[in-house]
């Protein structure tokens, strides 16, 4: 093995010697032999033997692997239905010997897993394989450690974090990261047109200290030089450069290159552009440029399922006459009421039966709109407003005092009559000595004595 070892030029062989030199014993020709390295947060398997199938890779914190990983120490396992790490691959295997690969200051940088069906010459084989990982470790670290990872692995990686981001900005960050690891430049930025503002927005990479003057450069850039460059991008596609714009024709990228920029690969991305930037000059590499597309796709992707997400969130939340949420978010929002601040606003719109008996339902979803509308202008920011019925709504407002909240109801009282119609409002402030829903209901009671009272007025319950 030591011979092996000395011959191999990388990484990889050197893992397969390993491999090769425990299965010409006896009893490691029926073992199940696999090399795992670290690489990129996984234990990745570099060179096995022995078993039809084997994990291409397992997280650092699974397995008897990873437990032997985080530990350093070697293990023997003579029963693995016993052992609640055991990752099974083989249907009979009994016996697992798991040992670290160490490097020459005694961190683990890998494993080497060996699997039995039986107990049979397994003494000593502890010791054995011990030192075999000590030696491997010595010449991974003289060959520069572990195999980098490969292309496909990195655009595997990416891919998965794009898939796991939850929200739209998570999506933007983790692609430009991507761009910045994946084409090997300083920084990455995505620029998406804002129409009401006529400017361009921009998410991007955390560079180099170095690269953020680069930046912090184009950010400055006026923006209708900058949405020509989502324009290209939108028309005709990806596209990158081949050389220093100073020697060659960089017409119509001046917002780039009076920024500093002498390297650029630019991909189509949600309405915008994806823009991986230098400052130095070269040639980008095809093949990086058709991954840079791979990933923009998958980006895309994952911001249309989101935008479904919110889709469906909001029609199983919302109702879909007045767009405002309804009966089952208004419940969780009760549950969040504060005692002493949260206020409860019960509003009917008045002689709305009326209204659909004399001029029929259309006419009646029409009022309830305009009104929800208006009601929902009237309130101050961070009030909600919910419909719970078919006229019934309810404003949740946190205040200072119920006055207050009177003072809002009066408000939304003049909204409605903006629209021709008028509401009746009953206000309870919550006190620390009941639930949510006692308070509601006695801002429902405070309703209907504004209803009595005459109708388009405000009544106030204190207890």
């Amino acid at each position: 093995m030591t011979a092996a070892l000395s011959r191999s030029r990388s990484a990889v062989e050197a893992c397969h010697a390993t491999v090769r030199a425990i299965t010409m014993s006896k009893v490691g020709a029926r073992g199940m032999i696999a090399v795992l390295l670290h690489v990129q947060e996984h234990l990745r398997c570099v060179a096995a033997s022995g078993s039809w199938q084997v994990y291409s890779w397992v997280p650092l914190s699974d397995g008897v692997v990873g437990r032997v990983y985080a530990g350093g120490q070697p293990q023997t396992i003579t029963d693995v239905d016993a052992d609640p790490d055991y990752i099974r691959i083989g249907p009979d295997v009994i016996a697992e010997i798991c040992v670290p690969i160490l490097d020459r200051t005694g961190q683990p940088i890998g494993v080497i897993n060996a699997e039995w069906t039986s107990t049979d010459g397994l003494e000593g084989w502890q010791d054995l394989l011990a030192d075999v990982g000590r030696r491997l470790g010595e010449r991974l670290d003289e060959l520069g450690g572990p195999p980098a990872e490969t292309r496909g692995e990195q655009l595997l990686r990416h891919s998965m974090a794009l898939t796991d981001a939850e929200t739209d900005a998570e999506v933007l960050f983790r692609v430009c990261r991507a761009a910045r690891e994946v084409t090997g430049l300083a920084a990455a930025v995505l620029m998406r047109p804002l129409p009401p503002l006529g400017g361009v927005g921009m998410a991007a990479s955390f560079p180099e200290s170095r690269d953020r003057p680069l930046i912090g450069r184009l950010a400055d850039a006026e923006p209708h030089r900058l949405n020509s460059l989502v324009e290209r991008a939108g028309q005709h596609g990806a596209s990158y450069s081949i050389g220093d714009p100073a020697l060659l024709n960089a017409h119509g990228f001046e917002a780039l290159t009076e920024a500093g920029v002498k390297t650029m690969i630019a991909i189509p991305l949600a309405d915008g552009v994806l823009l991986a930037l230098d400052e130095s000059a070269n040639v980008p590499n095809p093949e990086t440029v058709n991954l840079l597309e791979l990933l923009a796709t998958q980006a895309s992707t994952c911001l249309e399922k989101l935008a479904h997400l919110r889709n469906l969130h909001r029609q199983a939340t919302s109702d879909p006459l007045t767009g405002l949420r309804h009966s089952g978010p208004f419940g969780h929002r009760l549950r969040r009421a504060t005692p002493g601040r949260t206020a409860l606003l019960a509003i009917d719109i008045d002689e709305f039966k009326s209204i659909n008996d004399t001029l029929g339902h259309a006419v009646g979803d029409q009022v309830l709109i305009e009104v929800a509308n208006a009601l929902q202008k009237a309130l101050r920011q961070g009030d909600e407003l919910f419909r719970i019925g078919g006229d019934e709504f309810v404003a949740v407002v946190d205040v200072p005092t119920v006055a207050v909240a009177a003072g809002v109801a009066e408000r939304l009282i003049e909204a409605a009559r903006s629209t021709g119609r008028t509401i009746s409002v009953g206000v309870a402030q919550q006190h620390h000595d009941e639930s949510p829903e006692q308070a509601l209901h006695r801002a429902d009671r405070a309703l209907y004595a504004a209803k009595a009272s005459g109708r388009d007025a405000v009544r106030i319950s204190h207890r």
